[in-house]
């Protein structure tokens, strides 16, 4: 029988105004879909006129300007509506969804979600969960003791993957589907025996003992910043009084 990670994987990633998925928006998108290790992926792109301005440093980052995004870019609400739909179509398939660090993703599509189509992911999904499987989250835990940082570009070295465009959307998509792949390869007598409907929920309580770990570190240095142990999907802020 063919191992989970040689098998079926999809990818999903976004490029955006910024880091905070309550406020920031999508400019760009990938799914990139594989049916076997190796095989020519199926890529959809996406490219969104976010209707706001995109500050200097996400532009240096991906390289997506105002001027390009509003010559380029659709609108919005119809592009939310195919991700949505891309998305449930992988779920609905029972295919793996790899994003590299979900819960920024996926809760940024969910508010993108909300704000343009009143929607929400868990609606387009109707019942039939998305089953993550997140590098950053797989590689921390089966190699917590590893010092240096876990950007993507820092697991694509670790694990000799290219990555040929960093944040292009498309690119960064691939590149995490096949360190998947690898991470699967190299722990693959701790990971063989596990579905992927599994490791899901591991990578819950996994992604949830880290944020603890580094909530406790933030507090010995005195940085302010708060950690969220959701995965994959951050829950909505509550409203305002």
């Amino acid at each position: 029988m063919t191992c989970w990670y040689e098998g079926p994987l999809a990818a999903f990633d976004t490029e955006t105004t910024g880091v905070d998925v309550e406020s920031d928006r999508i400019v760009s998108a990938a799914l990139v879909v594989q049916d076997v290790a190796g095989a020519r992926p199926r890529v959809s792109r996406w490219l969104v006129n976010p209707g706001v301005p995109v500050p200097p440093g996400a532009t240096e980052i991906h390289g997506l300007t105002d001027g390009h995004l509003q010559r380029n870019g659709r609108w919005p609400a119809p592009v939310m509506e195919e991700m949505g739909r891309a998305l449930a179509e992988q779920a609905a398939a029972g295919r793996p969804l790899v994003v590299m660090n979900a819960p920024f993703d996926l809760t940024l599509l969910d508010r993108e979600l909300k704000r343009h189509r009143a929607s929400s992911l868990v609606q387009y999904l109707e019942n039939r969960p998305l089953c993550v499987l997140d590098p950053r989250v797989l590689d921390k835990h089966l190699d917590r003791y590893r010092k240096g940082r876990r950007t993507l570009t820092d697991l694509c070295a670790h694990y000799e993957v290219e990555l040929a465009d960093a944040h292009d959307a498309a690119a960064d998509a691939q590149a995490a589907l096949d360190v998947v792949r690898a991470v699967g390869r190299r722990f693959a007598t701790r990971l063989e025996r596990l579905s992927p409907a599994e490791l899901h929920t591991l990578q819950a309580v996994w992604h949830a003992a880290q944020a603890r770990g580094l909530q406790a570190w933030f507090a010995r240095s005195g940085t302010p910043e708060t950690v969220d142990p959701a995965w994959p999907l951050r829950p909505e802020l509550p409203a305002a009084a």
